[in-house]
């Protein structure tokens, strides 16, 4: 039996989770005692029946005891889990308003905070990143910085944002600035730059993509 267990260990670390057999993940759920026989069976069945079963059922099965079984039931509820999480609903920007919501918490901030949105070909957010802290200005914030994790995630454009602590989302010379090394750097890099939202007091806020510097 704990010759079947090395070998399903030694295959899934050769051919991977995705490309190994759902009796080897069976045989190393179940450990050094897992009996092919049994793997075979449950197997057998299927991943859509067994993701269904109970921890007393799966202990209807010869060897298999409470731990074994609720191993199963487990990487089961943590494959459910991540389903859940991967297929919630996308942040989508559709617009500078959708933008400024992304971002509306940097309003309640008493320091300048840059994050940036990286969306996909759908202009769905894939994620979002806090780049800088402080003061805004064109020669701390590089666009290299930004555009790294971009390539990163294999983003296909990008929404940055930065909050005005004062209050007041007007437009300054170095948020211009910015804007406009970003927007460069985003074209060489191919990841567009769609806006940048500066977020003022609450529901206040100024796209300088509507303002043209885009």
């Amino acid at each position: 039996m704990t010759k079947h267990y090395t070998l399903a260990k030694e295959e899934m670390a050769f051919y991977g989770n995705d490309c190994t057999s759902l009796q080897n993940i069976l045989a190393v759920q179940l450990g050094p005692k897992a009996d092919p026989s049994v793997t075979g069976k449950l197997a057998a069945l299927g991943v859509k029946h067994l993701s269904t079963m109970s921890i007393e059922e799966l202990k209807e099965f010869p060897g298999i005891g409470e731990i074994g079984a609720a191993r199963i039931v487990s990487a089961f509820g943590l494959v459910t889990l991540e389903k859940k999480h991967s297929t919630k609903d996308f942040n989508i920007i559709r617009s500078p308003q959708d933008a400024a919501d992304l971002f509306s918490d940097l309003q309640n901030l008493d320091q300048e905070h840059l994050d940036v949105a990286y969306l996909n070909t759908k202009n769905q957010v894939i994620l979002r990143k806090n780049i800088f802290k402080g003061t805004l200005n064109g020669s701390i914030v590089h666009p290299r910085e930004i555009m790294r994790e971009g390539v990163r995630v294999s983003a296909a454009s990008i929404v940055v944002s930065h909050n005005h602590p004062s209050q007041d989302p007007g437009a300054s010379k170095e948020d211009i600035e910015v804007t406009k090394r970003l927007a460069e750097a985003g074209k060489i890099m191919g990841i567009e730059l769609l806006d940048h939202i500066i977020i003022g007091g609450p529901g206040r806020y100024v796209s300088l993509k509507e303002k043209g510097y885009i």
